[in-house]
């Protein structure tokens, strides 16, 4: 399954200063029994977005209508808990391509970088201005630069860099899973196995 290709993102933020995210609550278990990855945005943070009934917590930073982009800035440490691929798909299906952290939980990370959604791990330094620029202007606009592998806070200028593997990278600026790669190569894999003996 294809995704959009990720260059280079503008955008807004929204700000979940929450620390110890786990994936339990970015998509409950309850959630779970579809197979698809479409569907999962309605119930993406369920438990923290809704009440019993249905109706909108108000007080939320998803249903702040003062907030929104396609950046999530997430607290310390998240994406722990389970190894639930869900996460990622409810994080891509809301429509969010970045989530900004000072830690990610490693299956969550990758989960995410298999679905399209670019997981940036700045400095808690960093992490802690970003905070403060969205509280002061909500209208913040943050830049993440996946060639160059910068993110930047476009009020002040300040950037900092962040790690990614050359092949996950590739993939995304392509907007390839790793289906779409292979059959991307499929000739080079086609002559190589001619080549063989056996």
């Amino acid at each position: 399954m294809a995704y959009d290709k990720f260059n280079i993102l503008t955008s807004t933020a929204v700000p979940l200063s929450i620390e110890n995210v786990d994936t339990d609550q970015i998509i409950p278990a309850r959630f779970l029994k579809a197979t698809e990855r479409v569907g999962f945005g309605d119930n993406l943070f369920r438990d923290w977005r809704y009440n019993n009934d249905g109706s909108s917590k108000s007080d939320f930073v998803l249903n702040n209508p003062t907030y929104s982009g396609k950046i999530l800035v997430g607290g310390r440490n998240f994406g722990s808990g389970s190894s639930r691929e869900h996460a990622a798909w409810a994080v891509y299906d809301y429509g969010f391509r970045c989530v900004v952290s000072s830690f990610f939980a490693d299956i969550f990370r990758n989960n995410c970088l298999n679905v399209g959604v670019l997981p940036v791990q700045v400095s808690a330094e960093f992490a802690d201005k970003i905070f403060k620029a969205i509280e002061a202007d909500p209208e913040t606009e943050l830049e993440v630069n996946l060639p160059e592998q910068t993110i930047t806070l476009k009020v002040t200028g300040e950037k900092e860099s962040f790690d990614i593997s050359g092949y996950k990278k590739d993939n995304m600026i392509n907007g390839f899973d790793d289906i779409d790669y292979l059959q991307n190569i499929k000739k080079e894999v086609v002559e190589f196995a001619d080549k063989l003996p056996y």
